[in-house]
């Protein structure tokens, strides 16, 4: 009778409070994922909505490796229909909605890119009534200088640059960006196949600003990077999961939170914070100007914003949360990955990217397509005179048929 009553009144209890396993105030959406019950989620549930979403790749938690499938999640809890595809860089990110070739609702882009895209507008202005969950973002991340009084923006993940290398194929572990220009490196070292995170590494190595601030600047350091060349192996974005776990590579330079991914997959990398400093990036929610959707989309924002979506995403791609609160609530390895969050004199000598200036933005663009194409081995020169005797050849094809031709004639 009394362990009657004990179940009874447990049962009371639970009822009381609304829910067995989570706190009061909260909407279930999976078995480990809750969402404030205090917004509307289901506004637009049969309305066939479908929402394009335009992120970087291994960029949100996919369900795999038995995490949470944010994307499927949101759909059924609010019934909008998501489109996800992905890119690799800002700048193939910034041509495709420049080209007008597609048409997106939310993108992921980083902050220089943000400034840019503001400047030209190219994002649309939010309604925060619509986000409440951006009061959850720390004060320290508000109001940056790519965004002033964040009208365009929420930001999602922050990020370091740094070097990742092979031990079993490294006799001397890299210490510093100047390393990458190291001979003992040749052919075996993967460098970012983008002009701002390239030059960056390039202006630490040589004590330049990474936001250059004259033409003349620019071409100074991509010299630097043009020396480089004949050691790098490839110029690649997130073709580096393969080439790196793979042990295709000696040694790379990428993003703090893949390279956790990359470490997880194969334990003979590890990471290194450069001596000369790094990049701290953060990457941002924001809505394109010829978005169709923007409530819609502010509400994919807001779900993103959500503690349990946060701590799904972080604990998947390893990046560093820009909420304290999702930070509580990571697992202890992450929570203290000296990855993820650098010490404080590692911190010390992180660098941001500034919006730069037109003249100075093509001339990077310019130069580094010139670096690109540059070839010391002179196969340039090479190209040429192949091209040269293909056509001479076809030439000569053409003659010999019509000769052929007007002697059939006689």
């Amino acid at each position: 009778m009394k362990r009657l009553v004990v179940l009874l009144l447990t049962a009371a209890l639970m009822l009381c409070c609304g829910l067995p396993s989570f706190a009061a105030g909260s909407i279930e959406v999976t078995e480990d994922v809750s969402v404030s019950d205090d917004y509307d989620w289901t506004r637009f549930k049969g309305q066939n909505m479908t929402l394009n979403v335009y992120n970087w790749g291994e960029y949100i938690s996919n369900g795999s490796d038995d995490s949470v499938d944010v994307v499927d999640a949101f759909e059924k809890l609010t019934g909008i229909n998501v489109n996800y595809t992905t890119f690799d860089s800002n700048e193939s990110l910034y041509a495709k909605l420049k080209s007008g070739a597609a048409n997106y609702d939310v993108i992921i882009p980083s902050d220089y890119m943000v400034a840019k895209m503001i400047n030209e507008g190219m994002l649309k202005k939010l309604n925060y009534d619509n986000i409440p969950n951006f009061q959850k973002v720390d004060e320290e991340y508000r109001d940056p200088d790519y965004d002033p009084k964040n009208e365009y923006t929420v930001p999602y993940m922050l990020c370091t640059t740094g070097i990742i290398y092979n031990t079993t194929m490294v006799d001397k572990a890299p210490t510093c960006w100047a390393d990458l220009w190291d001979p003992q490196y040749a052919g075996n070292i993967l460098m970012f196949n983008n002009s701002r995170d390239a030059y960056a590494i390039a202006a630490f190595k040589s004590g330049n600003s990474i936001n250059p601030q004259s033409t003349e600047e620019v071409d100074q350091v991509v010299e630097e990077l043009k020396a480089q060349k004949p050691l790098v192996q490839a110029y690649v974005m997130d073709e580096i999961f393969d080439k790196m776990i793979g042990g295709e590579a000696a040694i790379g330079v990428y993003y703090s939170g893949d390279a956790i991914t990359m470490i997880d997959d194969n334990p003979d990398l590890v990471w290194v914070f450069p001596e000369e400093g790094s990049v701290l990036s953060v990457d941002c929610m924001a809505i394109p100007a010829a978005s169709e959707h923007q409530e819609a989309a502010e509400m994919f924002i807001n779900f993103m914003c959500e503690t349990d979506i946060g701590k799904a995403n972080c604990e998947f791609i390893g990046y560093t949360t820009p909420m304290e609160e999702v930070w509580e609530e990571l697992d202890e390895e992450l929570k203290y990955s000296d990855i993820a969050y650098p010490s404080e004199e590692e911190a010390a000598k992180e660098k941001v990217f500034t919006s730069l200036s037109d003249e100075v933005n093509s001339e990077l663009d310019l130069k580094w397509s010139e670096m690109k194409s540059y070839d010391e081995g002179g196969s340039g020169l090479l190209f040429l005179s192949l091209l040269t005797a293909m056509v001479a050849l076809a030439c000569f094809n053409i003659w010999r048929k019509v000769r052929r031709r007007n002697r059939n004639m006689y």
